[in-house]
This record gives C-alpha cells, sequence and structure tokens, in this order.
C-alpha cells in the first residue's frame, strides 16, 4: 500500500510540473503574439499614413555605449571575425617549456 502511494504522489508531482511547464510556454506565447500584433497594427497604421516604418529600438546612453565598447575592446574584438584574418603565431601552437618530447607517458593496449 505505501508502494501505492508513493507512486501516486510520484505522478501526480510530475504532471503538476508539466501542467506548469504548459502554463508558462503558453503565457510566453501569448506574450509573443501580443507583442507582434501590436507591431504589425503599428506597421499597417505607419503605411495607412504614408510614414516610413520605424523600428523599435533600445535606447543606449553614451555611457552604456562606452561601456560595452570598452567590453568588447578587452574581449578581443568583434566575435565574428574569421580566425583566418588573424596573424600567424610566432609560436605555431607550441609552448616553449614543452616542445622537447614528453617522457612520462608509457603506452599500453587498451583492452
Amino acid at each position: 500500500m505505501n508502494d501505492f502511494f508513493s507512486s501516486l504522489t510520484r505522478f501526480v508531482l510530475r504532471l503538476l510540473l508539466v501542467v506548469a511547464g504548459l502554463v508558462f510556454l503558453c503565457s510566453v506565447l501569448v506574450v509573443a503574439s501580443a507583442l507582434a500584433l501590436v507591431w504589425a497594427l503599428r506597421a499597417a497604421w505607419a503605411r495607412i499614413t504614408g510614414r516610413p516604418v520605424s523600428p523599435w529600438v533600445m535606447p543606449m546612453s553614451q555611457r552604456t555605449a562606452a561601456t560595452w565598447a570598452s567590453m568588447r575592446q578587452r574581449a578581443g574584438g568583434f566575435a565574428d571575425t574569421p580566425a583566418s584574418d588573424a596573424p600567424p603565431s610566432k609560436r605555431s601552437g607550441v609552448l616553449p617549456q614543452v616542445a622537447a618530447d614528453v617522457t612520462d607517458v608509457q603506452a599500453r593496449e587498451v583492452h
């Protein structure tokens, strides 16, 4: 009897978690749909009145922009820069202290 109640409790808990996840998913979809509808109505109104459709933008202060640029500079530039544009390394991937052969590793057969 104890095993039955334990299994029932686990099932009910899982069911509640699935329902909570579905409620969260539905609420996110409703908010996204509402934003898309508002944006579409705004764009339609701009076209009807003959104004250009302007995108929604996030205003950024100069202080925030300077901080963003300094963080990007510290990170090494743009993340989308291809690696082929980087100058070749002088070491060619070999550290000076590891240039000699490694002798403390014994090869063995894997069974």
